[in-house]
């Protein structure tokens, strides 16, 4: 079970303890600031009764008594004693506890709060390596009730301190426990708070929440976050599954908002752009800026808030390169893809500080910027972002092409850097029909329709925004060229398909893979061919029952529990059906839909995680999770909206006032209601209706003045 909050997160069992042994613990600025968590009542372990997480930041547990020797030495019978602790997090960490004597007879006991902080850095974690680096000193000040472990490592430092508060009796401290020794008359109940509270860079995040806020917190950053979801756009469905798993995600979303980077994005948003803010890639690994990630979730969620995706395309701006620095694989006009914060990379050993081994998070910025204006209308903003475009373009016409070949490829500089750089950027994620793994330099197929595409978006601006129409054309001329050596070089007419990619040696990757889908969302498919790719990427040893798999289930190298060797993905999911309805394969795309959505239906609270197994669906089956996936993860609920507004076909128009529909609805979701979908500075709202003869029907409802909707048939 996970709660979380800006970069801290807590990962613990159902009764809320932490195994330094198990990938748990509390996690602030990539460091585990507490690995080991107990409770006990008179040196017993009590009995969970339940628990769960109540919000994205909070949780609460319940237990009673085992049969236990008081410290009067009289016996304390099985569940005389009801224990609840409510945790909450942000910042620091918020732990009420509260027990009650439901018995007849008055009882003494010691309630023990065992916490163990080992400091370890996340990478270290996540590869359960148990590395002590530097060295840890624990000072109790008795007075105060604080107890403060402080970690140091040459020039890294970190520390938690733990703050007994409100509390009905004195705290002790003995053998790296806190203990409290209580005396209860029937019926009476005994509190205390205990406050964690990391320190970064020299500032205690002190602890600010009140007790028992479980629901809605009361803070600043709280109430910018519930402001965003409020005037966010809200979906009702004629199916009430999806309607719940729209409202997860769009929750989801917000709650994986990164307040750490708001300056990066240009100010605290809560002020000058509230709708413009940095959300974390996942939880609980990916707590950080990761470029590919946040702009996914931008291009994905422009139907929910258009000035949404202005968050991460400033902070992704900000951090561009300006140099060479082979050990981060970094070069100039190149965005990042992570940056970290924990020991190993603050002592630079490894190269998150920031890191750019990511492809095509370059090319996507310059998609996502084009793709945004559309949505937004915002001048000033486009203009802002206007010198990252062009020096990213200017990245991929120099360092983006590896030999000059007119095609885009990826080969690591970095001694510890990525090998493979697409989105499916694990070791063994692109391999050859023999299963071996491809030779570098790899020019994946999707990277170069995505240049394709890149510059058809900015071509469009610069000649309607920019009146530049000498810009536009050389854009749309490097496109149909590079659109020309797709169709030539990466076509695999045998299996109606194109290859995955080339190899280190321009040779085809014959591995059949679900990247091709990416070439049709791109629109770049010639259009004769695009049938026979959308029907191989839904035969049976690509289609699961519940999406589309990364690798066909015919591979040597398939492995449905993998990682990107067979496994499903929301988001690349909803990137197929996209490119579906791009060549008018609506059926296809509904299909896809489906399967994602019958997913979610299996998973706790409606919420998709990053992937999961390629299983076959079978009758009484049911998606089996990835372990180890990030829950929530902000593409997978990016993708759920994604698919949404797919199949109603937005397309919006800022500058001209227009909001243009192609909808596609099912059967099992024959209506829509949108309601404060904003284009440029309008809001409307309006529902979409399939009627009994396949076609639509679009009745606004409120508001919409100044833009012009219009249905495309």
């Amino acid at each position: 079970m996970s709660t979380h909050f800006d970069d801290e997160v807590v990962v613990c069992e159902l009764s809320g303890e932490m195994s330094s042994t198990k990938e748990q613990g509390y996690f602030a600025a990539d460091t585990r600031l507490v690995s080991g968590y107990r409770l006990k009542l008179s040196g017993e372990q009590s009995i969970l009764l339940n628990g769960a997480a109540v919000w994205q930041h909070s949780s609460r547990f319940e237990f009673t008594n085992p049969t236990l020797v008081g410290c009067d030495g009289i016996q304390v019978p099985e569940h005389t004693l009801h224990l609840r602790l409510d945790r909450s997090v942000g910042p620091g960490v918020h732990e009420d506890y509260d027990l009650t004597n439901q018995g007849r007879d008055a009882v003494v006991l010691d309630l023990e709060v065992s916490i163990e902080s080992d400091f370890a850095d996340l990478f270290d974690v996540k590869a359960r390596r148990r590395i002590r680096r530097g060295s840890i000193h624990s000072l109790w000040d008795e007075e105060n009730g604080r107890l403060t472990t402080r970690y140091t490592n040459g020039a890294f430092e970190r520390s938690l301190v733990l703050e007994v508060a409100n509390n009905d009796s004195p705290p002790e401290f003995a053998n790296g426990s806190i203990l409290f020794r209580l005396s209860l008359a029937p019926t009476h109940s005994w509190h205390c708070c205990l406050w964690w509270m990391p320190v970064i860079d020299g500032k205690e995040r002190r602890v600010r929440s009140p007790c028992h806020q479980l629901l809605d917190a009361e803070s600043q950053d709280e109430v910018a976050r519930r402001r965003w979801v409020d005037q966010a756009t809200t979906f009702e469905t004629s199916n009430p599954g999806v309607t719940v798993a729209l409202r997860q995600a769009i929750d989801d979303i917000a709650g994986l908002r990164l307040h750490q980077d708001d300056e990066l994005a240009g100010g605290e948003p809560s002020k000058d752009d509230p709708d413009a803010w940095v959300p974390a890639a996942g939880i609980p690994w990916f707590v950080s800026l990761f470029g590919r990630d946040s702009l996914t979730v931008s291009f994905q969620t422009l139907a929910v808030s258009p000035r949404f995706a202005l968050g991460s395309l400033r902070a992704l701006g900000t951090l561009q390169a300006d140099s060479y620095d082979d050990r981060r694989d970094m070069q100039p006009g190149k965005i990042e893809h992570e940056v970290r914060h924990g020991e190993l990379a603050a002592l630079h050993l490894i190269p998150h500080t920031p890191y750019y081994g990511a492809h095509e998070t370059t090319t996507l910025y310059v998609l996502v910027a084009a793709w945004a204006w559309r949505w937004h209308g915002d001048r000033e903003a486009l203009e802002a972002v206007r010198p990252h475009v062009e020096r990213a373009l200017a990245w991929i016409e120099r360092d983006g092409d590896v030999d000059g070949d007119g095609l885009q490829e990826y080969q690591t500089r970095s001694p510890d850097g990525y090998y493979n750089q697409g989105w499916k950027d694990s070791e063994d994620a692109i391999v050859t029909s023999d299963g071996s793994i491809a030779t570098l330099p790899i020019a994946l197929c999707e990277h170069q329709g995505l240049v394709v595409a890149a510059k058809r978006a900015w071509a469009d601006i610069a000649q309607d925004a920019f009146g530049d129409r000498r810009l536009a054309a050389r854009l749309r001329s490097e496109a149909n060229r590079l659109a020309g050596q797709i169709e030539e070089r990466f076509w695999w007419e045998e299996e109606g398909t194109y290859y995955l990619g080339l190899d280190g040696d321009k040779r085809p990757i014959d591995s059949v893979a679900s990247n091709p889908a990416h070439l049709l969302w791109q629109r770049v498919v010639d259009p004769k061919r695009a049938a026979k790719v959308v029907r191989r990427l839904m035969t049976e040893d690509m289609w699961s029952g519940w999406g589309i798999r990364t690798l066909s289930a015919n591979h040597v190298a398939y492995d449905p529990l993998s990682y990107q060797r067979g496994s499903v993905w929301p988001h690349d999911n909803a990137i197929a059906a996209a490119g579906f309805r791009a060549y008018g394969f609506d059926d296809e795309a509904t299909t896809v839909a489906a399967g994602i959505f019958d997913a979610t239906s299996k998973f706790a609270s409606k919420r998709l995680p990053e992937l999961f197994a390629g299983l076959t669906r079978d009758a009484g089956g049911f998606p089996v999770q990835y372990l180890g996936a990030n829950v929530p993860q902000a593409w997978s609920s990016g993708a759920i909206v994604h698919l949404v507004a797919t199949l109603l076909g937005l397309d919006a128009d800022a500058r001209d006032g227009v909001l243009r529909l192609r909808p596609a609805l099912p059967e099992w979701m024959s209506e829509v209601t949108l309601r404060q979908l904003r284009v440029g500075n309008v809001s409307v709202d309006f529902r979409i209706a399939r009627q009994d003869d396949g076609r639509h029907r679009v009745e606004v409802l409120a508001g919409g003045d100044g833009l012009q909707l219009e249905l495309v048939t």
